[in-house]
């Protein structure tokens, strides 16, 4: 993306190097990193930069429309709706591929969003660990929206804490301890005080919440929340009791849940912008367009990428009994952008908000990148090659 960079970088690259810095992010959390991170960075011009943050800008300005909330409101599927929704959501992440257009030409185009929280810790902690092993100028780094590492890291704490003490606040997750992000739960830890809390730990009393904090019962007046409910009935059998956190309780939420479907996929069918690819509801869908090829079939209550369809045929659309659920997209053309010393790289930037209650609109705050050889971005399309994985992008400020 920034050929001087790129090519002083790889030049000066050695296995030996990535192992070393492989060790030191390693050292603080052993065992906890458990993707893959990738061998570098990508560098993003001022350029490419402006023209994601003007697409989710103009994302921001449907978010905040007086109609959206009610456009939305389908989107909670049946029993997942919680009491008490904020009137927004505190963090909001947009996934932008880098791509090729018509004229063969670099732009961001957008994959999905999620008004839902990702590594907003990690993207700290590791990128303060390549800058000691893999040095870069001083006028490139991760940061968005005019923060640097000490304003980013206030406001992250002032978001997360809201008025209360940090024992008062748990991030909540099921089995925090064995999530493949749980890095981002200790950097998050390390940062704001805040402990993370499976959902099996949480003890009720009326609409009160108590865990226990250093063997002391302690009411959680704050829920920093990571959890998923595709997850939660995934896994609810082999977890035994716990609270049903979908009933009327004594806290504050940041995100609220509700807004993990109401800025998801389910949003990108109102979304008109040339970084946002055009997008149908399945049952809004007047004709099936004939170069089925080019698109691809998603269901809007799934995450991870399961049950996604890459090579649509009229067949599949025929056999969805539920379209309403599901969009259909229009692909993009990834391109392979990043020289790697075999075959190039294709990249993913996650531009990541954050929103404030006294704020009338969200402000982009930091990013992290996802490197990829295989048809998809994510592991299992992915096995076995090098310079994938987690990474992060280095804007020029």
């Amino acid at each position: 993306m920034v050929p001087s960079l790129r090519n002083a970088f790889n030049s000066s690259f050695s296995t030996e190097k990535y192992e070393a810095f492989l060790n030191d992010l390693n050292n603080t959390y052993p065992g906890a990193i458990e993707f893959r991170v990738a061998e570098t960075p990508v560098f993003i011009d001022k350029s490419f930069r402006d023209k994601m943050i003007e697409a989710c800008e103009s994302i921001v300005d449907v978010i905040t429309d007086e109609d959206f909330h009610s456009l939305t409101q389908r989107s909670i599927p049946p029993g997942e709706t919680v009491p008490n929704e904020n009137a927004h959501s505190h963090m909001i992440a947009f996934d932008f591929g880098i791509c090729l257009n018509s004229a063969n030409e670099l732009e961001p185009q957008l994959i999905e969003m999620q008004g839902f929280p990702t590594l907003y810790g990690f993207q700290v902690f590791y990128p303060d660990h390549l800058r000691k092993h893999f040095p870069f100028p001083d006028n490139y780094n991760q940061f968005l929206g005019g923060y640097d590492r000490e304003t980013y890291l206030a406001d992250l704490k002032e978001l997360l804490l809201g008025t209360h003490d940090p024992e008062e606040v748990i991030l909540l997750e099921i089995l925090p301890h064995q999530q493949k992000t749980r890095i981002d739960f200790y950097c998050t830890e390390q940062y704001t005080g805040i402990k993370p809390v499976c959902i099996t730990e949480l003890e009720q009393e009326g609409k009160k919440l108590y865990y226990q904090k250093d063997g002391v019962r302690t009411q959680v007046k704050r829920i920093y929340n990571r959890v998923i409910f595709d997850d939660l009935k995934a896994q609810k059998d082999k977890l035994g009791n716990f609270v049903d956190i979908t009933q009327d309780l004594d806290v504050e939420w940041v995100p609220h849940p509700n807004w993990f479907y109401r800025i998801s996929k389910f949003t990108l069918p109102f979304i008109r912008h040339p970084y946002v690819p055009a997008t149908w509801f399945l049952n809004e869908l007047k004709q099936v367009p004939a170069d089925l090829e080019n698109y691809v079939l998603k269901p809007l209550f799934s995450f991870a990428g399961q049950g996604v369809v890459i090579d649509v045929t009229t067949a599949d659309i025929e056999s969805i009994k539920d379209p309403e659920n599901w969009i259909l997209q229009k692909k993009v053309n990834y391109a392979e952008v990043i020289p790697t010393p075999n075959v190039p790289a294709k990249a993913e930037i996650r531009i990541m908000y954050i929103w404030k209650d006294e704020w009338e609109r969200p402000r982009p705050a930091t990013n992290l990148a996802r490197l990829s050889k295989g048809k998809m971005i994510g592991v299992r399309y992915n096995k076995d090659k090098d310079w994938v994985g987690g990474s992060v992008a280095l804007f020029e400020q």
